[in-house]
């Protein structure tokens, strides 16, 4: 998957430049819709419990402290592995389709290679399902991977492909996903309409990322949001229900706020700050004499 050009990985999150020489000036897409909380603690026990269970170790461990040790500390991170591989793995599904895009634009792309990076990891299915849903929907690219800006908010993205799709201009937004048990692709994530929503609502589009030029954003009247599910078993395209578009923008406007004041408390300075003990109070004095303060 091609990196967005000017993006950049801070301390604030993902951002966005003007210009291959410019500083970040604003957050990514995902990184406002970031800003919603998202309670994992079931998710992060189940992978954890489950390693242990699978570990072949396990049944020579029993009985042993140090062996037991050893089976724990390796399933404490069995999320983060599943979230590295899955990431990886939708990196690779990601290069794919944006190739298949390129091909079809006439442009120069590496849709061979990978398609064999897939294959390597057992994963060529991904990329047979991609070709099926692609001829089956007829999609005709007019982008990929386009970087869009909106100043009057504040942030920027790139979506994964704008095209036609019937005689109609889409925006659409590729998820790898995997497979429930009775073989189909697993359901998308709702946020995938902030964030297709968020990609509507640009102002502008990269022209060129060395020069910083950028033209007005042609496709704020697309007609079509798709989240598509490509997994190995189907690809499953989503349409952004048009009713619920401007409940899901004014929520991506709240958490672009939320973004803006968490930024601008951590550069406040610390929150907090150690205070020591109040000065003893001084003795009232009657008749000469020092009496007992009672507290």
């Amino acid at each position: 998957m091609t990196q967005p050009q000017l993006a950049h990985q801070t301390a604030a999150g993902r951002m966005y430049a003007r210009s291959l020489g410019g500083l970040p000036e604003v957050p990514s897409i995902t990184t406002v819709i970031g800003q919603q909380s998202v309670d994992l603690d079931g998710w992060i026990g189940h992978m954890a419990a489950t390693a242990v269970v699978d570990d072949p170790r396990l049944p020579q461990a029993v009985g042993s402290k140090a062996q037991l040790k050893t089976v724990a500390r390796h399933a404490s991170d069995a999320a983060a592995r599943y979230r590295d591989q899955a990431a990886a793995r939708g990196d690779r599904v990601h290069d794919y389709c944006e190739q298949v895009g390129l091909r079809a634009l006439g442009r120069p792309h590496t849709m061979a290679e990978a398609r064999e990076r897939l294959a390597e990891h057992g994963e060529s299915a991904y990329a047979d399902r991609f070709d099926e849903w692609w001829d089956l929907y007829e999609v005709r690219p007019l982008a990929t991977e386009l970087t869009v800006w909106n100043a009057s908010v504040g942030y920027a993205g790139t979506l994964d492909l704008v095209a036609t799709i019937g005689g109609r201009v889409c925006l659409v937004d590729y998820k790898t996903k995997g497979t429930t048990r009775d073989g189909r692709v697993k359901s998308l994530d709702p946020k995938v309409v902030m964030q297709l929503v968020a990609g509507l609502k640009a102002e502008e589009q990269l022209v060129d990322a060395a020069a910083g030029t950028w033209a007005p954003w042609e496709h704020g009247e697309a007609g079509l949001l798709l989240g598509v599910a490509v997994g190995q078993t189907e690809v499953v395209a989503h349409q952004a229900n048009p009713q619920v578009l401007p409940a899901h923008w004014h929520k991506f406007w709240a958490l672009r706020q939320v973004w803006e004041h968490s930024r601008r408390a951590e550069e406040a300075g610390p929150a907090l700050r150690p205070i020591g003990p109040p000065p003893p109070t001084a003795a009232p004095v009657a008749d000469g004499v020092p009496t007992r303060v009672v507290g």
